[in-house]
């Protein structure tokens, strides 16, 4: 089970992409941001997407690390276009007062938890308050993703889909389960979201469009 709320583009998203509208759809660059308690796999999915790779030998991260992937047009939110730049923040408290100054801007929150550390999940309130600090909440799209599913059982994983499925409710966000290690889903989430921050891109290219030519008529 997951919550993806939108299975197509806004209508006017779908029409600026279908006359091919210079500058409303072309190079689009947003930024996402990647939150999470330590060792939750934030890198491990990051890597497994930008280089299909995993590394079995964990290393933290120190301060913040960055990623950018370029992608054609999309013809729907579950194929996308291009990927936003993506910013994997340490999971370490000390590193939080670093951190904080990358939030800043993001199009995008990705929230992970180990679906195997209950914790983890509970701490995904916090690290999207403190990411919210930096951002307009009406102005980020938010994604809660379970990693590490192949280290849980389908029973285990069932318990705690509920609960997570609940907090991503809470946080109107989208739910993701993923497996770094066997690329389970990674691919299709970076997908979509690249797709979803595209869509939001162009909506707010179209509405200052209008406002500017509004603008012009009154004159």
């Amino acid at each position: 089970a997951a919550l993806h709320s939108r299975p197509s583009f806004h209508p006017t998203v779908a029409s600026a992409c279908q006359e091919q509208r210079t500058g409303t759809v072309g190079f689009k660059i947003s930024k996402i941001i990647v939150v999470g308690d330590l060792s939750v796999g934030k890198t491990c999915l990051i890597n497994r997407f930008c280089k299909d790779t995993f590394d079995k030998n964990y290393k933290a991260t120190i301060g913040v690390d960055f990623e950018m992937e370029r992608f054609h047009p999309p013809p729907s939110p579950l194929h996308p276009s291009l990927l936003p730049p993506r910013w994997d923040t340490a999971g370490q408290e000390r590193f939080k007062c670093i951190a904080s100054t990358y939030y800043r801007g993001a199009q995008a929150i990705v929230i992970v938890f180990d679906v195997n550390d209950v914790a983890s999940l509970e701490h995904t309130r916090q690290w999207l308050a403190d990411a919210l600090k930096e951002n307009d909440p009406s102005n980020v799209i938010l994604f809660l993703v379970g990693s590490k599913k192949d280290l849980s059982t389908p029973a285990q994983y069932s318990l705690m889909e509920k609960d997570a499925l609940k907090v991503a409710q809470e946080m109107q966000a989208e739910y993701w389960a993923v497996s770094s290690l066997t690329g389970e889903n990674v691919r299709e989430f970076f997908f979509r979201v690249a797709a979803l921050t595209f869509e939001s891109s162009v909506l707010a290219e179209l509405e200052r469009s209008s406002t500017r030519k509004i603008g012009d008529t009154v004159r």
